[in-house]
């Protein structure tokens, strides 16, 4: 997996629906939050059952910097729902992208699995890619402290 994507680049837009029952697109978060988009793979897999809560534990700081995480799977509506509600409940959006298009956008879909890989673009409120992460192995994983530390060198 290799982005075609840089830092500098516009982010692609996207509009998808989120387990929270809400359509959710990038240019909503024009000019009032910056952006943390997590591509994983699937909801269950091992290592997203340990990002996923380690953000929804740190969420209320992320909120406080002006910042939305929203991940993204190729996984339905109803897994992400059933997922959630395993894990405790999530409060950012995690979207459907079932066709893979977004994925597909954002260079991180691997065809020959039929996923996405793990990859985190880090977007600032004016539709900027300022950071991108692409998680070749499980032990690349970031923790939302790193995360954090990467919104800290973000514009207010």
């Amino acid at each position: 997996m290799a982005t075609h994507l840089k830092v500098g680049d516009k982010a692609p837009d996207f509009a998808l629906k989120s387990h929270l029952d809400t359509d959710v697109a990038l240019k909503d978060y024009a000019g009032k939050k910056h952006v943390i988009l997590v591509f994983y793979p699937l909801d269950w897999s091992p290592v997203c059952s340990v990002q996923i809560p380690d953000y929804q534990a740190n969420y209320g700081e992320f909120k406080q910097h002006g910042v939305e995480i929203v991940g993204v799977s190729r996984d339905s509506l109803y897994a992400h729902k059933a997922w959630s509600k395993e894990l405790g409940g999530v409060d950012f959006p995690l979207l459907s992208d079932v066709t893979n298009d977004v994925a597909k956008k954002y260079g991180v879909f691997m065809a020959d699995k039929g996923i996405n890989g793990r990859a985190i673009f880090v977007i600032d409120k004016q539709g900027v890619i300022r950071r991108i992460h692409e998680e070749a192995e499980l032990k690349d994983r970031r923790t939302a402290d790193e995360l954090l530390d990467m919104v800290a060198t973000l514009p207010k």
